[in-house]
């Protein structure tokens, strides 16, 4: 899934990103660190990975979205 990066926060490496729709989504540090990602900017086009579970969804990593 597609989304693009609201806000990050390096002290805790954790942030939120903007669905498609708008709705905003919060990441931890751990599925900030699955992506292997060093940095992240507020604006940046990235890819998330949610689990099953019910809304509100809960993201399992975030990595820069490439083409």
């Amino acid at each position: 899934m597609q989304a693009t990066a609201y806000t990050y926060e390096p002290d805790t490496r954790s942030g939120s990103v903007l669905l498609d729709d708008g709705t905003p989504v919060p990441f931890d540090a751990a599925a900030f660190d699955a992506g292997g990602l060093l940095l992240l900017r507020p604006g940046q086009r990235v890819r998330i990975e949610v689990d099953g579970g019910g809304p509100p969804p809960r993201i399992t990593l975030v990595t820069l979205q490439t083409f």
